[in-house]
């Protein structure tokens, strides 16, 4: 049987299990650590850096690949994302449960910054441009509205099915 955990009025569509989907960063709002992402400011690594060469890490660690990209682009609200979980890899397959649960739920960017803006005073630093080498599943991301909105997982049917084969499911 499947299950998608939605965290998000937005409707799944039938996916693949293991695949998810939300915000890896929002326009115009303020991280932790003081920067503002500003719309259009992936436009151009983008253009240059389609969705597989995107790298999908867990905890920015690059020992630790956990899946790939399927869409990221921009739209109104900020850099959406849409991934897979290669579910052979072991981590990226109790990360799935995670995902599913809600015990995990942070996307975080790593970039190098092109272009930037700060104000004179002591203040946020606007990035205009960026160069986006990889989005990572965090525990704690800098930006909090950066999040996972929607998960396809699968459940293992009751245990009632599995002894009666006419239990529906």
């Amino acid at each position: 049987m499947k299950n998608t955990a939605r965290r998000s009025r937005r409707g799944l569509a039938a996916t693949p299990r293991g695949v998810f989907e939300g915000y890896a960063s929002l326009f115009s709002v303020p991280d932790s650590g003081g920067d503002i992402v500003m719309p259009g400011a992936f436009a151009a690594s983008l253009a240059r850096r389609r969705p597989e060469n995107v790298r999908m890490l867990f905890q920015h660690d690059p020992a630790q690949p956990i899946g790939r990209w399927l869409d990221i682009h921009e739209d109104a609200r900020g850099l959406y994302v849409r991934g897979q979980l290669s579910l052979d890899v072991q981590r990226a397959s109790e990360l799935c449960g995670l995902l599913r649960d809600g015990a995990i739920d942070g996307l975080s960017i790593g970039f190098r910054t092109i272009v930037a803006s700060r104000p004179r005073k002591p203040a946020h630093r606007k990035l205009l441009k960026i160069d986006l080498w990889e989005i990572s599943l965090v525990t704690f991301p800098m930006l909090a509205g950066a999040r996972v909105s929607a998960v396809k997982a699968h459940r293992p049917p009751p245990a009632q099915a599995i002894a009666n084969p006419a239990y529906p499911l």
